[in-house]
């Protein structure tokens, strides 16, 4: 069994993610392909996981028109919720495969759900079914707003209790974009911020390719994230994707993934073509919350060390970080005036000519 070490792991983390200044990414499109998806429930990070890997993403207002574009204009990048009903930006290309598995699978545990709440709210246990057909006959026109959704259809404005928190129209929103029924379309509001006009996603895509099978579906994620982050092991791969270890298990026989041993005693999986061993180079880089690099793998010893408990919290998602080789030094935060400082969790050189403030750990 071939071993991979944990500094080899950091190489290929800082190539494979377009970190290192040699491997940078040169659009958004390269971005969300290398990494597989990108984390989208806070809108920033969208805009800050491509800056901080192609220079063709700046931070003033005037250049985000390169992630707008892809979002908005070209529609080459899709937000869909999926893996861990976690909000992503997908490749257009990788709809077909997250449709009928990872968004399946949260769109099926939230029917449960809301079925539920609906019976114990006194409501007809068809309400969700006919708010549904309701909206979608709303958005024949165009898209809406979850404001707006609420005026057209009146049946969906009411509150309804559940035992964690009282719900309305943007749930059944949330489990239509699930089942690939609609989208989030042109953002209203600012680039930090999260105002979609929901449409129909024919309107949105036009014609869309076929959907695979589960099972095919699911094979095709983990291959993606067997690019993008392998070698991880079976319990990475089960928590990335909200899945199954039996949804894992047959991908991986399927893929013909090999095992590879780690330094810390666990097994790995790589696809069988990717045997490369890596050189980044020395690489510093800033990453914001929930960047997908950061969230990728549910063992994250080998970059992050000792800092679990000062870089995530009890939920186990991640603020912003500092990273220096591939490894986790610290996170940022930025002044009152904007000026990016570098909070570090372990002495660490600067970088020449870096652009921020650094503060030693005492």
């Amino acid at each position: 069994m071939r071993h991979v070490t944990d500094d080899e792991r950091r190489a290929r983390l800082g190539v494979r993610h377009g970190l290192a200044p040699g491997s940078r990414l040169g659009s958004p499109e390269e971005v969300t392909q290398a990494l597989g998806v990108l984390h989208a429930t806070e809108p920033a990070t969208v805009y800050l996981s491509c800056w901080a890997r192609t220079d063709s993403v700046d931070v003033d207002r005037a250049r985000q028109v390169h992630v707008d574009r892809a979002l908005y204009v070209d529609r080459t990048l899709v937000k869909q919720l999926a893996m861990r009903r976690t909000l992503f930006v997908f490749p257009r290309t990788l709809l077909p495969a997250v449709w009928p598995s990872a968004s399946a699978r949260v769109a099926d545990a939230e029917r449960a759900r809301m079925t539920k709440d609906v019976i114990n709210a006194s409501l007809p246990a068809d309400w969700l079914d006919s708010a549904r057909t309701e909206i979608l006959a709303a958005l024949a026109d165009g898209g809406l707003t979850a404001l707006e959704v609420r005026a057209a259809v009146p049946m969906v404005n009411v509150k309804i209790e559940s035992p964690a928190t009282a719900w309305s129209a943007p749930r059944v929103l949330t489990h239509l974009g699930a089942t690939g029924d609609i989208l989030r379309g042109a953002n209203t509001g600012r680039w930090n911020s999260s105002r979609p006009r929901w449409t129909l996603t024919s309107q949105w895509l036009g014609e869309a390719p076929p959907w695979m099978t589960a099972a095919e579906g699911y094979r095709e994620l983990v291959r993606v994230w067997l690019r993008a982050f392998g070698p991880g092991t079976e319990a990475d791969i089960v928590w990335w994707l909200g899945s199954t270890k039996s949804v894992v298990r047959t991908a991986l026989a399927e893929l013909e993934a090999v095992a590879v041993s780690l330094d810390d005693g666990q097994v790995g999986w790589l696809l069988p073509d990717d045997a490369g061993v890596v050189d980044p180079g020395p690489w510093v880089a800033l990453l914001p919350v929930l960047d997908p690099t950061v969230m990728g793998w549910q063992g994250r010893d080998f970059y992050l060390g000792r800092h679990r408990d000062q870089l995530f919290d009890t939920r186990g998602n991640a603020g912003t970080t500092a990273w220096v080789d591939g490894r986790i030094v610290g996170c940022w935060v930025q002044d009152t005036t904007g000026v990016v400082e570098i909070r570090l969790l372990e002495r660490s050189p600067r970088p020449p000519g870096a652009p921020w403030r650094t503060k030693q750990p005492t």
